[in-house]
């Protein structure tokens, strides 16, 4: 073989690696399906992180804009294919899901391959199908409400049995934002003139009460308690109220900590 022919075979073989290198780069790089409804990847079980916004009593206009950018703060944070949920615990005592606001986070621009993906492409899909509707659903979500009752633990708990939401999911976490002061048949804070421990039932009795309505569903659930001050509150919601909700998350298998809106 003359060295002309060997510097051709030897571009041929350079030439038929680079082209199987594309060509496997592409088949392992192709964007895999995503739901379309949800933007969800297909026939896979993201991690969820919920913010449930406590409307049961008021709360300052400040207090508002500080949760929307707590909110968007999670949106910010999210990874892509992580699924972001919104709800509101209303005026009825009921967990609601905000503008049917469940989606997962399918790209930004700066968070794709510009090899395989159009960065400007994904990120007009972001804003018009994931980053729109949030801001959408902020509108209402950080809108003032009251409410006669406060079954916060309830609705965290019927939260853990939803099938998006329950303990077939990864990495489940829950921002709370409330003022945490409970108010339902489980237990309520209200009636100062007796004194905390008289109000409330002990730790485990609450504790055996939501497990045997809705079972195990927040164990293993990382909550994150965004707290909002009421006044002449802030003693008890800082101090024994704020241990004894420790007590009842350590109890149901929940990871608890606390910060400030």
């Amino acid at each position: 073989m003359s060295g002309r022919d060997a510097i051709g075979l030897f571009n041929l073989v350079i030439i038929a690696a680079v082209l199987g290198a594309v060509s496997y780069a592409a088949f392992v790089l192709k964007p895999a399906e995503y739901d379309s409804q949800t933007l969800c990847l297909a026939d896979a079980v993201p991690p969820h992180r919920v913010v449930v916004i406590d409307k049961t009593d008021l709360y300052s206009p400040t207090q508002a804009d500080h949760i929307a950018g707590l909110i968007l703060a999670e949106r910010n944070a999210l990874a892509v294919g992580e699924r972001l949920s919104l709800y509101e615990l209303n005026e009825s005592g009921e967990l609601r899901n905000t503008n049917r606001f469940s989606l997962c986070n399918p790209g930004a621009g700066e968070q794709v391959n510009p090899l395989y993906r159009n960065p400007e492409r994904i990120q007009a899909r972001y804003e018009a199908l994931f980053a729109g509707p949030l801001d959408r659903a902020l509108a209402d979500l950080v809108t003032p409400k009251d409410a006669p009752s406060s079954p916060i633990i309830e609705a965290l708990a019927r939260l853990g049995l939803d099938p998006a939401f329950d303990r077939t999911v990864p990495g489940r976490r829950i921002v709370l934002v409330s003022d945490m002061l409970q108010n339902s048949e489980v237990f309520s804070v209200y009636g100062r003139r007796r004194a905390f421990e008289d109000r409330v039932p002990p730790v485990d009795e609450v504790a055996a009460a939501i497990r045997d309505t809705y079972g195990d569903s927040l164990r293993g659930v990382q909550l994150e308690i965004r707290l909002i001050p009421r006044e002449n509150w802030e003693i008890e919601q800082r101090g024994i109220l704020m241990d004894y909700w420790n007590a009842v998350f350590q109890q149901l298998g929940i990871r608890a900590y606390w910060a400030d809106i």
